[in-house]
């Protein structure tokens, strides 16, 4: 399986870490919580973390299976930023009732068993226009993102805090060894 989810707390260097994985030829998926959040802000939509969350949840796990399933049998590398378990954690930290849809989801699309997770690091933390949480907040998302991706039967493999070269050459590293 070379589907492997990139996953962490907001403001920890996931789309960093994407963005030179695409520049460097790699296979990448861009996070669809922002896709979204981007979209209903220019449409004014209400399907926002801070507004209607639970239409944002449905539409992050439509948009996450479409990815899944655009890219499941790609022969090369591919590297999600986030991954529909993402939704899964996000329902449960908003306190919304799992449904059907969400738990069908997790067991039947598979990414490979190892995930990983970058932790909070208070020194690159940024808010900006789609990232309203504070720095406690990022720490909640990521003990929660461990937890559900535990439940959830992923390897999970932390990636140190190191320069973006090195975090890649880390990752690239266990998927070798593999």
């Amino acid at each position: 399986m070379n589907t492997f989810i990139i996953t962490g707390g907001p403001g920890a260097g996931k789309t960093t870490i994407i963005e030179e994985l695409k520049h460097s030829g790699y296979n990448c998926v861009d996070e669809v919580a922002r896709q979204i959040i981007k979209e209903q802000i220019l449409n004014n939509g209400d399907a926002l973390p801070w507004a209607d969350q639970e239409k944002y949840t449905f539409l992050m796990l439509e948009r996450s299976i479409a990815t899944f399933l655009k890219n499941k049998d790609n022969s090369s590398i591919t590297f999600f930023d986030r991954g529909i378990p993402d939704t899964l954690s996000y329902a449960h930290l908003i306190k919304l009732k799992i449904f059907p849809k969400l738990s069908e989801a997790i067991t039947t699309y598979r990414y490979n068993p190892i995930v990983f997770i970058l932790p909070p690091w208070e020194e690159i933390y940024q808010t900006d226009s789609e990232r309203k949480q504070t720095f406690a907040e990022a720490i909640e998302v990521f003990n929660t993102l461990k937890k559900t991706y535990n439940d959830c039967e992923y390897q999970l493999v932390e990636v140190p805090k190191l320069e973006v070269k090195e975090r890649i050459d880390f990752i690239l590293s266990v998927i070798e060894r593999k």
